[in-house]
């Protein structure tokens, strides 16, 4: 199997557990939050976090993947500013009606190709940005219903779609620029964002919900799903860290927009839920959307790959092709024309 091969199988497997585990977890969380009434979501987070951060110490003490220590400040603010994010999308959600979240998420995709155009000169071509459109058209006649707006809740929401857009593109770059894994970087990150969150959610879901997370009454069940919740974090963590590492943060928004379709038909089915025409037309658009952008970019990908294959044929011909100017023989150069003798003659024979 050929390096390219081993890289499209890494991602879509990647992608496959990125959305298994994802869905997963929103069914469990939903049901932690409707049925039992346990509606603290920043805290669980952060419990999500740690036991994640203490799964991969685990894996690396069992030597599953090589700690890679880089620069402590990068891994600092990057692990700030997503535990940042993810507070203020609760907050977002907590301030907004329903619909307006659903429209802050929308929004992170087009934040996210303005900042990549205007700070890393990534060009999206015409078909790609088509394809963007149709999918954010589609998941937004499925899941935007009421748009009520008010300033503090637009403030947070604002902020929440450029730290996500942000956070997530900072995952990709420092990747690739300190050469590290998805695992490194989240086995080093996670600590940072744990914290903030452990610290912060009692009180933003106090705020939220005018309940005490310490007063709440941890049933067995609760506990249960609580720590089965934890537990498919592990998954939902590093799936997102690897799709966005092997991808772009473009993909992983889309990729996430596949996982909002597949919940609300798995709510319907499982749990229930209402199910309206109008949601079927959105997913259905949706999905017509997620297909043309894997299309072009497998296509743009293909023609990238081969448009650098022949460039470095084309180099290699010239090479061949071009007389050979100089040639350096120890003590000497001969030019192109000088004479030239035997190519076993060396300065040690003429000094014997």
């Amino acid at each position: 199997m050929s390096e390219g091969q081993r890289f499209q199988l890494g991602t879509i497997g990647a992608l496959g557990l990125s959305v298994v585990s994802s869905v997963s977890i929103v069914i469990c969380n939903k049901a932690l939050i409707t049925t039992l009434g346990f509606t603290f979501a920043t805290t669980l987070t952060s419990w999500h976090l740690l036991v994640t951060f203490c799964s991969l110490h685990v894996a690396r003490w069992m030597k599953l993947f090589e700690h890679k220590p880089f620069d402590p400040r990068a891994v600092m603010g990057f692990g700030i500013l997503n535990g940042t994010s993810i507070g203020l999308l609760n907050l977002s959600l907590g301030f907004n009606s329903v619909g307006f979240y659903q429209m802050t998420k929308l929004a992170i995709i087009p934040c996210t190709v303005l900042l990549e155009t205007l700070f890393f000169r990534k060009i999206f071509s015409r078909n790609v940005q088509l394809s963007l459109t149709v999918l954010l058209v589609g998941v937004g006649i499925a899941t935007v219903t009421d748009l009520q707006l008010n300033l503090l809740g637009s403030t947070l929401s604002l902020l929440a779609v450029l730290t996500t857009c942000v956070a997530q593109i900072m995952t990709n770059t420092i990747q690739k620029k300190f050469k590290v894994s998805s695992t490194q970087l989240l086995y080093q990150s996670c600590p940072y964002q744990a914290i903030i969150l452990f610290v912060t959610g009692p009180f933003l879901d106090g705020l939220l919900t005018n309940q005490n997370v310490f007063a709440f009454n941890y049933t067995p069940q609760v506990l249960a799903f609580i720590v089965f919740s934890c537990l498919i974090s592990v998954s939902v963590n590093f799936s997102t860290f690897l799709v966005i590492g092997k991808t772009s943060p473009v993909t992983y928004q889309v990729l996430g927009h596949l996982k909002t379709c597949l919940v609300l038909a798995f709510g319907y089915i499982l749990l229930h839920d209402p199910f309206s025409w109008r949601n079927l037309l959105g997913i259905l658009v949706a999905i017509v959307g997620m297909v043309l952008y894997s299309y072009y970019c497998i296509v743009e990908s293909q023609q990238k790959a081969a448009a650098e294959a022949a460039a470095q044929l084309s180099q290699a011909k010239e090479s061949e092709s071009d007389p050979l100017i100089n040639i350096e023989n120890e003590g000497g150069i001969l030019t192109e024309g000088a004479p030239r003798g035997p190519g076993w003659i060396s300065d040690k024979d003429l000094q014997a």
